[in-house]
């Protein structure tokens, strides 16, 4: 298998979306045009930000109405970085909800967890050094 994986979150607003993001992870999107907001993510990896009138418009009622379950988490975003604690700083100065304090976890990363505008899950990890 070859190139990115894209991952590709259904969002109430892209263009709320796309500045939450941009400022939480604290880059510029790498696409921005109607109905798709891109980010590169560490490791090669996309972030996609889908309206989800978008994703009903390409599939119809083959999966359920996305907006129907607006603030349910229905993803987590996982990130291994550098520095948890700025990560998780900067997405809750961006409007993210804390979820869970930076702590060690059992598997080994330094973890914390928020909620971004749409209810999905935000962790910025780190390995032990």
């Amino acid at each position: 298998m070859n190139g990115a994986a894209h991952l590709i979150l259904y969002v109430a607003e892209q263009e709320r979306s796309a500045r939450f993001y941009s400022a939480a992870l604290g880059i510029a999107p790498r696409l921005d045009v109607p109905g798709m907001t891109e980010f590169d993510l560490p490791g090669g990896a996309v972030l996609g930000l889908m309206p989800e009138a978008g994703i009903r418009r390409l599939l119809g009622d083959a999966l359920p109405d996305p907006a129907g379950a607006s603030g349910i988490a229905r993803a987590e975003l996982y990130l291994v970085v550098p520095d948890a604690g700025v990560a998780h700083a900067r997405a809750l100065a961006a409007g993210a909800s804390e979820l869970s304090r930076l702590c060690w976890r059992d598997w080994g990363h330094l973890v914390a967890y928020s909620s971004d505008p749409d209810g999905h899950v935000l962790a910025f990890a780190q390995p032990p050094h």
